[in-house]
């Protein structure tokens, strides 16, 4: 059913004036949507839009203060979870939720089993789980164990466990955000065909170009309130960007040329524990941003970890400022002037449950510790102040528990934390994952300026566009060994995935 004809017939779903207020923060005000039957809804935003309180409030995790939802005309109440799975609203979180000691059939059926008299009916529960795993493309046996599983298979066990409730609205927050490409578009395939059998999405992404091909319609949040909507024919990149910041965003990677100066690091013939037959030699220098790019699996985490001491490396040198330095800790990383913002940031990155200041102060506490080593509150409030303002981090106070940032906000707090360190050498993994496209330009801005400063950064993306946009030099990574590296004047998608794939970089020259 086109997107046209639903428009004519009672929605499937309806949002009206929808509002929720948490202390300190509007998070909705007045928000309103519709959702048609088999459509694809996208619904997108910066960070701390409004996005992810509309959709627990839609999966009945959270209430909303004011506002009414209807489901085919008809008044719902969404007080609990089961209240939304019971009227077949099933939302897939972007951390995905599935026990890796169970097999795939479990999963599915988790606390709803087949069965009687308290015994559960394995057969009939593989039957039926193998029914719904054909739905969703997955040629696997039920009976494998989860932990088995690819992050792609198990996204589609997830989308096999809502379809199982009889789903007939599935909410998907950020679902190729951890994907291979191959992996993301299985999954799109899997979304046309749910599509096809009448099946409702709305669909949560920063990836503007899955939005572009995907989406039937687009709602665009900003601040917490409805910023505009695009109909399929009116759907395009720039039109997205600019509801989603409310400016047009004419030059959204702004390189700007760095002269590099003396060599900061430098790499000798290092082999990491995960690739230990694969020796890795390269030079940063002042003023650089060298990006390192590679499919998932080419080592490119590894060789941070090492780096920055998580992980020690089988043998070979670090050299910073041409003296060889020995780094077996984090700490060790640290006193030889590198600083490692995360993937993760969230496990990795920082300590939800403390305040921004606490935060802030993490990675300075042995540096600014008063006297018996106690803790400069002074300092820490200072340091805290002063990172606020220079990374522009959307805070109502640096008491503010950083759970409740955004993820933009959240990536800013993780950057502070090390720019009160001032390292000569900064490492960033997936930098902007996961973060809107306003905290991206803004972290793009962030470190073209600490390169002209004359830090060396060095960052990890799979963003080829990101790669090639703010990048001075390429590093390009293959199952484990430095294939090959890319001048500024070089970057091309093709010459990135040439390396990438395996050939070596006389094979691209050539």
């Amino acid at each position: 059913m086109s997107s046209t004809k639903q428009a004519h017939s009672t929605p499937l779903l309806e949002v009206k004036h929808i509002s929720k207020q948490f202390p300190g923060v509007k998070a909705l005000h007045r928000v309103s949507l519709t959702l048609n039957q088999g459509e694809l809804l996208a619904v997108i935003g910066e960070n701390g839009a409004g996005k992810s309180t509309l959709m627990k409030i839609l999966a009945g995790v959270q209430e909303p203060d004011t506002g009414k939802l209807s489901l085919e005309g008809k008044p719902i109440s969404l007080s609990k979870v089961d209240d939304a799975l019971d009227l077949g609203i099933a939302l897939i979180h972007q951390e995905l939720n599935l026990c890796e000691n169970l097999d795939i059939a479990a999963n599915i059926f988790l606390g709803r089993e087949p069965g009687s008299w308290g015994i559960i009916d394995h057969r009939q529960t593989w039957i039926e789980a193998e029914k719904l795993l054909k739905r969703v493309g997955l040629n696997l046996s039920a009976r494998t164990l989860v932990g088995d599983l690819t992050v792609g298979q198990q996204q589609m066990v997830e989308i096999a466990k809502a379809l199982s409730i009889n789903a007939r609205i599935l909410i998907m927050d950020e679902p190729t955000s951890s994907l291979s490409l191959h992996e993301s578009e299985s999954l799109f395939s899997v979304i046309h065909d749910l599509k096809a059998q009448g099946v409702s999405i709305i669909y949560i992404s920063h990836r503007l170009g899955e939005v572009n091909d995907l989406a039937d319609r687009v709602v665009v949040l900003r601040d917490g309130e409805n910023a505009g909507e695009l109909d399929r024919a009116s759907i395009s990149h720039d039109r997205m960007v600019q509801m989603m910041v409310g400016r047009s965003v004419s030059q959204f990677f702004p390189h700007t040329p760095h002269e590099p100066g003396e060599v900061i690091l430098e790499v000798k013939q290092l082999r990491t524990p995960a690739n230990p037959s694969h020796p890795i030699s390269f030079t940063l220098r002042r003023s650089e941003i060298v990006g390192i790019s590679g499919l998932v699996g080419a080592g490119r985490t590894e060789l941070l970890q090492v780096l920055f001491g998580i992980d020690s490396p089988v043998n070979g040198s670090i050299c910073v400022y041409g003296k060889v330095v020995q780094i077996q800790s984090p700490q060790d990383a640290i006193k030889a002037g590198l600083a490692l913002v995360p993937e993760d940031r969230k496990a990795q990155g920082l300590v939800l449950q403390m305040a921004v200041r606490e935060n802030m102060s993490l990675a300075s506490l042995s540096r600014d510790q008063g006297r018996l080593g106690h803790i400069d509150f002074a300092r820490e409030q200072s340091i805290s102040s002063e990172m606020i303002e220079a990374m522009k981090i959307k805070t109502p106070s640096d008491r503010q528990i950083v759970q409740f940032l955004s993820g933009g906000n959240q990536q800013k707090v993780v950057l502070g934390k090390w720019m009160a360190m001032n390292p000569s050498v900064l490492l960033l993994d997936e930098p902007t994952r996961g973060v809107d496209i306003g905290a991206k330009e803004e972290i793009y801005l962030l470190m073209n300026k600490l390169a002209a400063s004359g830090m060396a950064v060095l960052f990890v993306s799979s963003d080829l566009e990101e790669i090639r946009g703010i990048s001075d030099r390429v590093l390009v990574m293959h199952e484990g060994q430095l294939t090959g590296e890319l001048k500024r004047e070089q970057l091309s998608e093709e010459a990135i995935m040439q390396l990438a794939t395996g050939q070596t970089s006389e094979t691209v020259t050539n």
